[in-house]
Formats: C-alpha cells, sequence, structure tokens
C-alpha cells in the first residue's frame, strides 16, 4: 500500500479477518454469488474507511474490538458502490484495483447482486454484534447514519449529481457539493461511527471530529481527480484520463491544476486544526490526511 505505513499494520489483518468472518464462504449456496462478494470485498484496496474508524477508536481510546464490525460494514459499503460504479450504466470501467472489475470477472447481474447483497450485509453487521457494545439508541443512529451515508442524501445522491453533470459545466460550488454527497459522506461516517463508541465524548469534540472527516472526504476527492489526469496507470491499477475521457466536470478542469492542489492542501490545514484539541493519540488521524493529499494511488 504505497505510502501508508503510519498505522498499525495489524489494523489490514483485522479488517480482512472480519471481512472474511462475516462473508459467505464461497461454498455456501448460492455459490456464484457469494463468491462475487468475496471477489469485490476482498481483493484489495487501501481502505482508508476501516483505518480512519481504528484511528479515531485510537484518538478516543476505544477498544477496537468493538469497532471492527463497524469498520467493516463501512468498507462493505464502499465495495458495492466500486461494483455498482463500474458497470456500463455507470462509469464503465473493466479494471478496478489491477485486476477485472466484478460484472467482467462474473457478469452483469451477479455483480448487481453482489453488490445488493453486500449493502444488506453491512447492516446486519451493525444489528447483529454484540461486540459494539453501545446502548439500543446508540445503535440505531449508527444505523442511521450509515444509511443517509450510502442513500440518496449521500452516496448513492452524489453519483447521480455525478451522472447528470456528464458533459456539462458546474461552478466549483456545485461540485463540491456532489463530492461532499458521493465521497465525502462515507469518509464522514467512518469517523462518526467510531465517536460514538464513545458516550462520553463531548459535543465540541464530536464535531471538530466530524469537521475533520468533512475536510479529508473532500480532499480525498480533489486527489482523485487531480490522479485521474496525473497519476501512473501502473500505480492505480487503472487507466487515468477516465474522467476527461467521459467529459466529466473535476478540480482541474474547473479551477486548473494549481488551483485545485491548492485546495487540497488548504482542507488539509483545516483538517489538522480541527485536530488540534487531541493529543498525541489522534496521530494517525493527523497522517491520514498528509497521506490523502500526498497519495499517488
Amino acid at each position: 500500500m504505497t505510502n501508508q505505513n503510519f498505522y498499525e499494520e495489524t489494523w489490514l489483518s483485522r479488517i480482512d479477518k472480519t471481512m472474511d468472518h462475516w462473508l459467505p464462504k464461497s461454498s455456501v449456496h448460492p455459490t456464484h454469488l457469494h463468491e462475487a462478494m468475496r471477489y469485490a470485498a476482498l481483493g484489495g484496496g487501501k481502505r482508508i474507511r476501516p483505518i480512519l474508524c481504528y484511528a479515531t477508536g485510537t484518538a478516543l481510546d476505544i477498544n477496537l474490538d468493538r469497532l471492527d464490525s463497524i469498520a467493516s460494514s463501512i468498507e462493505f459499503i464502499h465495495s458495492y458502490s466500486l461494483v455498482h460504479d463500474d458497470l456500463p450504466a455507470m462509469d464503465d470501467d473493466d479494471l478496478r484495483r489491477g485486476r477485472l472489475t466484478c460484472h467482467k470477472a462474473f457478469d452483469e447481474a451477479t455483480a448487481i447482486l453482489a453488490g445488493d447483497a453486500l449493502q444488506a450485509l453491512s447492516f446486519y453487521m451493525l444489528t447483529h454484534d454484540k461486540k459494539i457494545q453501545v446502548e439500543p439508541e446508540t445503535r440505531l443512529r449508527m444505523i442511521e447514519i450509515l444509511a443517509n451515508a450510502c442513500g440518496s442524501r449521500g452516496m448513492a445522491g452524489g453519483q447521480a449529481i455525478d451522472l447528470a453533470a456528464v458533459g456539462k459545466s458546474l461552478n466549483i460550488a456545485d461540485l463540491e457539493d456532489m463530492h461532499i454527497h458521493k465521497t465525502g459522506a462515507l469518509i464522514r461516517a467512518s469517523v462518526i461511527l467510531a465517536a460514538l463508541c464513545d458516550q462520553s465524548l463531548d459535543s465540541k469534540a464530536f464535531k471538530n471530529l466530524d469537521h475533520y472527516a468533512k475536510c479529508i472526504g473532500l480532499a480525498f476527492q480533489i486527489r482523485d481527480d487531480i490522479l485521474d489526469e496525473e497519476g501512473d496507470p501502473n500505480t492505480m491499477g487503472k487507466a487515468n484520463g477516465a474522467d476527461r475521457a467521459l467529459n466529466k466536470p473535476t478540480y482541474p478542469s474547473i479551477v486548473g491544476m494549481t488551483e485545485a492542489k491548492q485546495r487540497a492542501h488548504d482542507l488539509h490545514i483545516e483538517a489538522l486544526d480541527s485536530l488540534s484539541g487531541f493529543d498525541q493519540k489522534a496521530d494517525v488521524l493527523r497522517k491520514i490526511s498528509t497521506y490523502i493529499i500526498d497519495r499517488v494511488a
């Protein structure tokens, strides 16, 4: 994982182990669907959302055992979104993470169902895992936040705005609104759901964590737009220039590459300022913000 060595190495194994535990085995009926689910979810990736969940827990001294299923449920939502984004009706991509996209490795119908099932599995985990150890009202709040983050007022809504924007001119406010929904909502949920496990957390600290997450979520998408133009296809695992080829509005296309990079940097500084009231236990959150604006894939 390029330039991403700032967190405990055990976190990746925790994530993959938890995801493997909750995913149905490929030998379980219906086997073809379960194979596709596992292909989509366990096929690598930056795992930045579950890492954010663990990093927030570390900053707040939360036992990571309580966060395993939360972190993995968010990654399942992300995995499902990638499966659907890659479909011919969406972005029509053949490669994801250096290998065939789910609908190419299996078929379109199976990919759609695999995405649907991964989303459902995420909510099943949040309702059933006793290790989360929160009051029922807090668990319901977590479910509500994740539902909003991946629904029409979050990720799905952002994707709808994105599709509608193809070939059109957007101003920077409209573009940021789209990405706050499409990318930012799930990143914010990664931090908020972990923070909800600390029921002694005061409202100011909670709001600061939320603002941190909002800043890095937007910075993440700006960096994505930059990499789509400047990134190394071998490092990214997919061809660059895809957004330009589809005539999609991006930060570089609207404000230019220099200003796009400056906007990402400004958001990084703002994210760090949001963590000024936290001690060194929040250093991984700080390093994640740095990683996001410097990453090469």
